[in-house]
């Protein structure tokens, strides 16, 4: 096979002798599936990703149409983002599987009729594939995929400094309801103000891409994101309060009578840079409707050379509700 470093010239600026990379090695640390009512966020930073070999390693794990979509991009980091992303749904679903069925070469993937990725689990009579449900998000900077066992995920990332080229409230009216854009109107900080658009914009997209329907399907503008006081169950956008005693949950202008709560929602701060909403449908048959909230295990990882269990450092911390 014609070298890698040959097909793909942004992989000649990468200096391999930065950083001492392991990726002769084909193992992958094994990790349990998800319990119920949790879910698993792995992410990697491409910057840091700087060996040539390990991207080559990388290269052979996926499909031969998934190489081409890769060194068709334009630019090379949007051939590297494209790659890492790809490589890290493959090696973070192999992760799970019993007995080494499947390794992270010989998985299958299909769309759902909506255009969801979804794994194509090969049937076998000694085999019974577990649900795994996925959704990946990335950005120039942070690339990020969660994993749960039998119910629908969504996940968004986004960066913390992004901004829009045009103004905030007017970009809004484009895309949120008028309680939201209510909301943001009603920030006199600007800093704060986009800060609030980002954390709503990250939600409401995890959410759509949990429905798996499309964006079509689902516009912005068709629901509200609110928090609901657990405590004395009433409804707001913005308030004092903690994500211990408050949930967030959708309100369908299609059913207006009725509010959606068969989701779990977690608002993130990720890596220090950036907002992170995952979206899980809920399982009301484990704990009812006043059962115990989504646990989340995050892992910081560079597949083949190194995984670090996030969870309970200052890498992420769970947000409360908008300012």
């Amino acid at each position: 096979m014609v070298s890698f470093l040959r097909k793909a010239s942004f992989l000649m600026k990468i200096h391999c002798c930065e950083r001492e990379f392991f990726a002769t090695s084909s193992s992958l640390a094994s990790v349990q599936l998800p319990s119920p009512r949790e879910t698993h966020l792995w992410y990697i930073l491409p910057d840091e990703v700087k060996s040539a070999s390990l991207l080559n390693q990388y290269l052979e794990l996926l499909s031969s149409c998934e190489k081409e979509n890769v060194l068709r991009m334009q630019g090379d980091q949007l051939k590297k983002r494209a790659l890492l992303a790809r490589a890290l749904v493959r090696t973070t679903i192999a992760r799970y599987q019993i007995n080494s069925q499947f390794s992270p070469r010989t998985l299958k993937f299909r769309k759902n009729i909506h255009g969801k990725p979804e794994v194509d689990w090969q049937q076998n009579n000694d085999f019974t594939p577990p649900v795994l449900h996925f959704n990946i998000s990335h950005t120039s900077s942070l690339i990020a995929c969660g994993v749960t066992l039998d119910s629908p995920i969504g996940i968004d990332v986004e960066e913390k400094h992004r901004r829009t080229k045009s103004n905030m409230i007017s970009f809004a009216r484009r895309y949120f309801s008028p309680q939201e854009v209510d909301l943001l109107a009603s920030i006199s900080d600007p800093e704060i103000q986009r800060c609030e658009f980002l954390k709503l914009w990250t939600l409401k997209e995890s959410y759509v891409k949990a429905l798996g329907r499309g964006f079509s399907a689902a516009p912005f503008k068709s629901f509200t994101i609110r928090y609901r006081a657990a405590t004395e169950g009433g409804l707001h956008l913005s308030g004092n309060c903690s994500s211990e005693a408050s949930e967030i949950i959708v309100e369908s202008f299609d059913e207006t009578k009725n509010l959606t709560s068969n989701w779990h929602f977690s608002l993130l701060e990720l890596a220090h840079t950036h907002y992170a909403a995952v979206c899980v449908e809920k399982d009301n048959n484990i704990g009812g409707e006043g059962g115990p909230r989504m646990k989340l295990t995050a892992w910081k990882t560079i597949p083949f050379v190194e995984d670090e269990c996030v969870t309970g450092t200052d890498a992420i911390a769970t947000l409360s509700c908008l300012s």
